[in-house]
């Protein structure tokens, strides 16, 4: 997906909702631009659920992703989706994967840097944990859980906001926001 041509994007990252996405984030998800999910979706119907302004919703494949988990004839779907997505946004590439394959978990952050140099930002989910790593370039940040299942630190998402020059990263939790 390239988005570069844009002035600015908006897009809500998400990951493990594991089937219980929860419905009170969507009319917020629903101000973003492009939704991205980072995996574990486990239910297809999720992605319906999700509608923002431009109608893009980018999801990638997890460990939990499997047709032993998703809903009988749902097959198809779960095989369209990729393990890795780029999105090309104003400023910079954007790399989402699920993280999963991405061990010992110490040095998770180091290796998806050494995976994606070309990136200005990685997204994974896995952990359930919510990170934003802007220490070192490319950024790695995982959104946490965006489901009612080990939503450490509180359900919510990542909201990204890219231009030409600045991108700005803030984390959004159903009891409130706060900034980085």
């Amino acid at each position: 997906m390239d988005l570069s041509d844009h002035d600015q994007v908006t897009l809500g990252l998400i990951a493990d909702t594991h089937g219980t996405l929860d419905g009170n984030l969507l009319p917020q998800l629903a101000e973003m631009d492009v939704i991205v999910h980072a995996g574990d979706l486990l239910d297809p119907a999720e992605l319906g659920r999700l509608t923002p302004l431009t109608g893009h919703v980018v999801a990638v494949r997890g460990n939990n992703d499997t047709a032993e988990q998703w809903p009988a004839g749902t097959e198809a779907l779960l095989e369209n989706l990729p393990d890795q997505a780029r999105i090309i946004l104003p400023g910079g590439v954007l790399v989402v994967e699920h993280g999963h394959r991405v061990n010992p978990a110490r040095t998770r952050h180091e290796r998806l840097r050494r995976r994606h140099p070309e990136a200005r930002a990685i997204v994974y989910g896995h952990t359930h944990r919510r990170v934003i790593d802007t220490q070192a370039e490319p950024w790695v940040l995982n959104p946490g859980a965006a489901g009612r299942l080990r939503a450490y630190g509180g359900i919510g998402f990542l909201k990204l906001t890219a231009t030409a020059t600045i991108w700005h990263v803030e984390a959004v939790i159903l009891s409130g926001k706060r900034s980085h």
